[in-house]
């Protein structure tokens, strides 16, 4: 048996080949790997209700998927994570149940990029019926993967359908080079405002108030641009917000510091608090950026500024962001 789980102990049992276990127990290859012998299992203790993704990293530190667990993931990066689960992990009642009948369009925008390089793509989701009333547009970053994988306008679909939010429009921006764009590049908003906004608003829709909504860098990004600009933005969902970063802040081999830089957009906030802000955060707790969504929470709390924190017994993944939608949405759209 590749896994076993008793209580809170979770068993890895090593297949052939087997070097070390990665996964969100060790932040995949932020932290090293655990060893392990070939045979000799591992016992970890984890939170109740956990979702835990994992692989096995060989003699040579390439991750392969255990052959002896066909549970796989929502994972869009990588074919090898597998996942165990710590009794039941809790599903939203807004995922449960039918489809919704009543549903939005989506429009499909492509242009040449201006202030970023590359084919630009948005999918702007409308709610059922809607004649063109000014209501709360969401500029949602990684756009196709909530669009596709999150299915935040499914999820929007269904939450109207019953009677649990007020209206309004989704806006899936998709990234060229997401590191680049996300990791506190205030060109970001000229993107939005220059390219964006114009090919949305008017055409398509009518803004009665604007938010950003993101997770990891996206999240990052959201909450850096929304709270610098109360005459643009007045919500922000983070899911998982990747607030370990610091302007120009690069390791070693290159790529861009979420580990090390220090948590500057914080230290921002405490001086100046975003209070014309409603802010929605959460996060997993098998994930290095508990500890910065944690002080984040508290110093929104300090500062009295409108917001809700959650956590959630899983990763940096789409499992622990798909999951904390319904209640972004609920708290942001509720009636």
């Amino acid at each position: 048996m590749a896994v076993s789980v008793s209580g809170q102990q979770v068993t890895f049992t090593p297949p052939a080949g087997a070097a070390g276990l990665v996964g969100d127990m060790t932040d995949w290859r932020k932290r090293p790997a655990i060893p392990v012998q070939a045979g000799v299992p591992v016992t970890l203790t984890l939170p109740r209700g956990a979702w835990v993704e994992y692989a096995w990293v060989d003699a040579a530190g390439e991750p392969f998927a255990d052959p002896d667990n066909d549970r796989k993931s929502l994972n869009p990066w990588w074919p090898y994570p597998r996942a165990a689960v710590v009794g039941e992990y809790a599903r939203h009642p807004l995922w449960q149940g039918s489809d919704a009948q009543a549903r939005g369009t989506s429009h499909r925008l492509g242009w040449d990029g201006g202030v970023f390089p590359g084919k630009r793509r948005v999918i702007v989701h409308t709610p059922h019926g809607y004649g063109g009333e000014a209501l709360p547009i969401y500029y949602v970053q990684d756009g196709v993967a909530f669009y596709r994988t999150g299915r935040l306008g499914e999820l929007m679909d269904r939450a109207l359908e019953r009677g649990q939010v007020a209206p309004a429009v989704l806006v899936f921006v998709e990234p060229v080079d997401r590191s680049e764009e996300y990791y506190l590049n205030d060109r970001y908003l000229d993107f939005l405002t220059g390219e964006v906004m114009p090919r949305v608003e008017g055409e398509l829709a009518q803004a009665s108030l604007r938010g950003l909504w993101g997770a990891s860098l996206g999240g990052l990004i959201s909450l850096h641009l929304g709270s610098a600009h109360p005459e643009l933005f007045t919500r922000v969902v983070s899911h998982s917000g990747a607030f370990i970063a610091r302007p120009g802040a690069r390791e070693a081999r290159g790529v861009i510091d979420t580990t090390t830089a220090g948590e500057w957009l914080r230290e921002r906030l405490q001086a100046a608090p975003p209070r014309h802000l409603q802010i929605s955060l959460d996060t997993g707790v098998l994930e290095w950026l508990t500890g910065p969504n944690r002080r984040m929470a508290a110093l929104l709390a300090d500062q009295g500024v409108p917001h809700q924190y959650r956590e959630y017994p899983s990763g940096h993944n789409w499992i622990t962001w798909r999951e904390a939608l319904p209640e972004a949405l609920l708290y942001m759209q509720g009636r």
